[in-house]
C-alpha cells in the first residue's frame, strides 16, 4: 500500500513506538503514587510536556494532555461558555472540523450565539468580514482552525488574533493539522487556546494536548482527581504521553531539517503529473498559503467514489474529504463553504503525504489517478454508447 491519507491519521514513528513501549511494560506505577517508581514516571510526563511546549513555543505549564484534538475542543468551548455568560457569541468559520463545528452547535442548543465568518473562494477567512462580526462585550471567543483538514489552507491566525483581541474576544485555533507541519510559536501569534493530536503527527490515537495561555483562565471539562494540574483529571495515559512527547521531539528536528521542503517537493511532483495527463484537474484552496502536505483537487466529470475503489484496488490509499465522516461520501461543509458545487465536491480527491513518503509514491500515485480516471471516462463513454445505441 501507498498510503496517501495523513491527514486522516500517520503511521506511528518507530521511535516514538521505542519511546513508549517501557511504559507499557516495566514503567507502569501511577505517576500520583510518591514511591520512586511512580516518581519516575512522572518525570518522564514532564520531560514530554517539555517537549511539546518547545514545539509550540510555549511555557511547559501551559500544557495539558488530553486524550486528543476533539476533547480539547470540546473543553475550550465548554469553558469560555461557562467564564462569560455575559458573552453569548462564538465565531467560528464554514470550514471547520466537524469537533468544532458539533461544540458550535452545543454552544448554540445551551442558549449561546454562533456567527459563522465566510472565507473567500480560496478557502481563506475573509478578515473584512470577520472584523466586521466582533463584538465588544459580545463576543466571547473566536474558534478557527490554522490549517484545514481537507484543503491544507493555512488561516492568516496573526491577523486574526489581532482583530480578536482588539475587539475583547479570546481566540481558539483547532492546530491538529498545523502542529509539526508549520513553525508555530504562541508567543508571536498570541492565541488563547490551541488544540493538538498526537495520531496526526505520528504518535499514537488517544492521545493529544491543549495549550492554555497563562493568560487565559479556564475550568476543566473532566473533574475528578486533580491530574494535570486540575485541567483535566483522571489517571495520565503516561505511554501515550510520552509517544506525544517524542512526536513533538522527531517533529522538532524535522522542521529543522528541510524534511518540509522534501514533502512540498513529492506533493507539487504528484499534482504536476496528474495536471499534465488532465488539464482539467482544479486544485482547492488557495496555493500560496497551503501545507506542504495536503493535495485537494476536482477531476470535472470524474466520479470520486468510483475513484477511490479503482485506487484502492492499485493499492493507494487517498480519501474523498474528511475520513473523520465515516467514510460516507457528501459534499463537505468545508468545500461548501468556499463555494464548491455539489458536483464539483462528488469529483474532488484528497491525497495528503508525510515524511515516511518518497518519491516513488508520489509518481506511482499520480499514475494510478491518471490510469482510473481514464478506466472511469471509458467506462462512462461506452455506457453513453449503448445509451445511444
Amino acid at each position: 500500500m501507498i498510503y496517501l491519507d495523513a491527514n486522516a491519521t500517520t503511521p506511528v514513528d518507530p521511535a516514538v513506538l521505542e519511546a513508549m513501549l517501557p511504559f507499557l511494560r516495566e514503567h507502569y506505577a501511577n505517576p500520583s503514587a510518591s514511591y520512586a517508581a511512580g516518581r519516575r514516571v512522572r518525570r518522564a510526563i514532564e520531560q514530554a510536556r517539555a517537549e511539546v511546549a518547545s514545539l509550540l513555543g510555549a511555557r511547559t505549564g501551559e500544557i495539558t494532555f488530553t486524550s486528543g484534538g476533539t476533547e480539547s475542543i470540546n473543553a475550550v468551548h465548554a469553558s469560555v461558555r461557562d467564564l462569560w455568560p455575559e458573552k453569548p457569541e462564538l465565531i467560528i468559520t464554514g470550514t471547520e472540523h466537524a469537533a468544532v463545528l458539533e461544540s458550535a452547535r452545543r454552544w448554540q442548543v445551551q442558549g449561546g450565539q454562533v456567527v459563522t465568518a465566510p472565507v473567500h473562494a480560496d478557502g481563506r477567512v475573509d478578515l473584512a468580514a470577520l472584523r466586521s462580526l466582533l463584538r465588544p462585550g459580545t463576543t466571547a471567543l473566536v474558534s478557527i482552525m490554522w490549517a484545514n483538514n481537507e484543503t491544507g489552507v493555512l488561516a492568516p491566525m496573526h491577523e486574526i488574533v489581532a482583530l480578536a483581541h482588539a475587539a475583547g474576544a479570546l481566540v481558539h485555533t483547532d492546530a491538529v493539522q498545523a502542529v509539526g507541519k508549520i513553525h508555530l510559536d504562541v508567543k508571536a501569534t498570541p492565541v488563547d487556546f490551541l488544540s493538538l493530536s498526537g495520531h496526526k503527527m505520528h504518535a499514537p490515537k488517544g492521545i493529544g494536548a491543549l495549550y492554555i495561555s497563562q493568560r487565559a483562565r479556564f475550568t476543566p471539562l473532566l473533574v475528578g482527581g486533580g491530574q494535570e494540574t486540575e485541567r483535566r483529571s483522571g489517571t495520565e495515559n503516561v505511554p501515550g504521553i510520552v509517544a506525544l512527547g517524542k512526536a513533538a521531539e522527531l517533529a522538532r528536528q524535522h522542521l529543522e531539517n528541510g524534511t518540509k521542503a522534501r514533502i512540498k517537493a513529492l506533493r507539487d511532483r504528484f499534482e504536476h503529473l496528474v495536471h499534465a495527463a488532465l488539464p482539467e484537474m482544479h486544485i482547492h484552496g488557495c496555493p500560496a498559503h497551503r501545507l506542504c502536505t495536503t493535495s485537494s483537487f476536482c477531476l470535472p466529470g470524474v466520479d470520486a467514489a468510483g475513484m477511490l475503489i479503482l485506487l484502492d484496488q492499485a493499492g493507494i490509499a487517498c480519501s474523498a474529504g474528511s475520513a473523520c465522516h465515516t467514510g460516507a461520501l457528501h459534499a463537505s461543509p468545508a468545500l461548501e463553504a468556499m463555494g464548491v458545487s455539489a458536483r464539483e465536491a462528488a469529483c474532488t480527491l484528497r491525497f495528503s503525504f508525510s515524511r515516511f513518503n518518497a518519491k516513488p509514491d508520489a509518481e506511482a500515485a499520480a499514475h494510478a489517478v491518471i490510469n482510473a480516471a481514464h478506466k472511469l471516462h471509458e467506462a462512462q463513454g461506452s455506457e453513453l454508447a449503448v445509451l445511444a445505441h
